[in-house]
């Protein structure tokens, strides 16, 4: 072989070992394809459910469970740190081959998850008076959302082992029987809904008791799926140490998740100042967010499956590796969303609304959402990356950086500079510099302690 074949060959070699090769890139998409198959599943499945509560004939039983269901789905939400801190720590023992120190993190995880399940069991009360003091809900509806979310709390404790069921099956690359868990979730959902609601005449209170019956069953399959790790027949020892760095990483992402649901949150929330037609526009337009993260949720959970185990094996080169690949990957898919939304994105809203106003205003904000994909999937992307590295003191206090000196100052700056009529750009203006900040200072944390990364 001559020199300029061998440079060639070298060459070729070096462009396969930078791009990926095709074995790595099916990996990343057998953990991301399910993901986002569940992801697009559970709306669809959901429905379903909300088709058969708005089929009775009274609207103040959809009203109910609607709002119902956004309080116990936000409680529930902000426990989302269980499902991302069992995943990163699991991945790491996983890629470690230490079957041991992962069935320690289960039970650890286990044992958070039931005593938060009790304690929200125990503010239920606290919890109701303090949603409804915020949203002011008439008296009949509050009184049917009441007793929705007050059955709907009693499975608290099955959501919360449902979260960590699903960290550990995608810390150890089972994404498929994550999938399956998600699906079987949905599905006993609605044929719940169907004999308690339509069988039975039970309106409300069926459609609580189904999401109840719901999560009780998939958290009994989900331990089943995990019985081979967790060997129940042993004993379940905890230690103080690991539970302490356990609670305090579970903290970390807790503060994150909250002050991130609170700067969406205003999206709407604020908005209402401007008058309902915005609150339309803006709730319909957050849909288009929801479609992103059907896609982008499955590249961050490959990345922290991918990226932990590697971490576990102690191998900076291959840690590198998939953050290369699966950046590749995110920066795809913003680009498709990005391109989808330019080209169907008045069609989307046509879909969503067929409210002659609310279709004219989203229009006048449609350029924020094509923008919004090549802006925030970075911070999608270095979430997964930090749950990999196990790094969660630095996505808590970079979503504070986020929040604190570029959200707020620039949604005041927005509020304060532009006309009432042109007010509601500045939210846009908010989020996307927002999103743009997570991105930044995520990227800027990573480059500053990059020797870091295995230690």
């Amino acid at each position: 072989m001559t020199k300029a074949s061998r440079t060639t060959t070298n060459r070729i070699v070096d462009l396969r070992k930078f791009w990926g090769t095709w074995p790595a890139h099916k990996k990343i998409v057998a953990i991301a394809l399910p993901m986002i198959i569940s992801n697009i599943a559970a709306p669809l499945l959901g429905l379903v459910d909300t088709a058969i509560i708005g089929h009775l004939p009274d609207s103040i039983y959809l009203s109910a469970v609607a709002l119902g269901a956004m309080i116990v789905s936000f409680i529930f939400l902000l426990a989302v740190f269980l499902r991302m801190t069992t995943t990163g720590e699991i991945a790491r023992a996983f890629g470690r081959k230490d079957e041991s120190q992962q069935r320690l993190i289960a039970i650890h995880a286990l044992t958070f998850a039931l005593l938060l399940g009790g304690a929200i069991l125990l503010a239920k009360p606290w919890l109701i008076d303090f949603a409804f003091w915020l949203i002011q809900p008439s008296t009949q509806l509050a009184g049917y959302a009441a007793d929705y979310i007050a059955i709907r709390l009693w499975a608290a404790p099955a959501a919360l082992i449902n979260l960590v069921v699903l960290g550990v099956l995608l810390g150890r690359q089972q994404s498929k029987q994550a999938m399956l868990l998600v699906i079987f979730t949905n599905a006993v959902n609605v044929v719940a809904d169907v004999i308690l609601i339509i069988g039975l005449g039970l309106n409300v209170e069926g459609a609580a008791w189904a999401s109840v019956a719901a999560e009780v069953s998939t958290a009994i399959l989900g331990l089943y799926m995990l019985r081979g790790l967790l060997r129940l027949e042993l004993s379940w020892q905890l230690q103080g140490n690991y539970f302490a760095r356990f609670f305090g990483m579970n903290r970390d992402v807790f503060i994150r998740s909250l002050v991130l649901q609170l700067c969406m949150a205003t999206m709407t929330g604020y908005a209402a100042r401007f008058g309902d037609l915005y609150v339309a526009v803006n709730a319909v337009l957050m849909q288009f967010l929801m479609l992103i993260s059907l896609g982008l949720d499955g590249i961050a959970y490959a990345v922290e499956a991918l990226a932990g185990a590697a971490v576990g094996r102690r191998r900076r080169a291959e840690v590198n590796y998939w953050l290369r690949l699966t950046l590749l990957w995110s920066v795809v898919f913003a680009g498709i969303y990005s391109l989808t939304f330019a080209m169907a994105g008045e069609a989307i809203i046509r879909l969503l609304t067929d409210l002659p106003d609310v279709i004219t205003t989203a229009l006048r904000y449609l350029p924020w959402v094509i923008l919004l994909p090549l802006l925030g999937h970075w911070s999608y992307y270095f979430d997964g990356v930090y749950i990999g590295l196990g790094w969660t003191h630095a996505m808590r206090d970079t979503m504070l950086i986020s929040a604190l000196l570029v959200f707020l100052p620039s949604w005041w700056l927005g509020q304060t500079l532009l006309t009432k009529e042109n007010a509601n750009h500045g939210l846009w203006l908010a989020l996307s510099a927002f999103l743009l900040a997570r991105g930044v200072t995520q990227w800027l944390f990573l480059l500053a302690r990059r020797r870091q990364i295995i230690q």
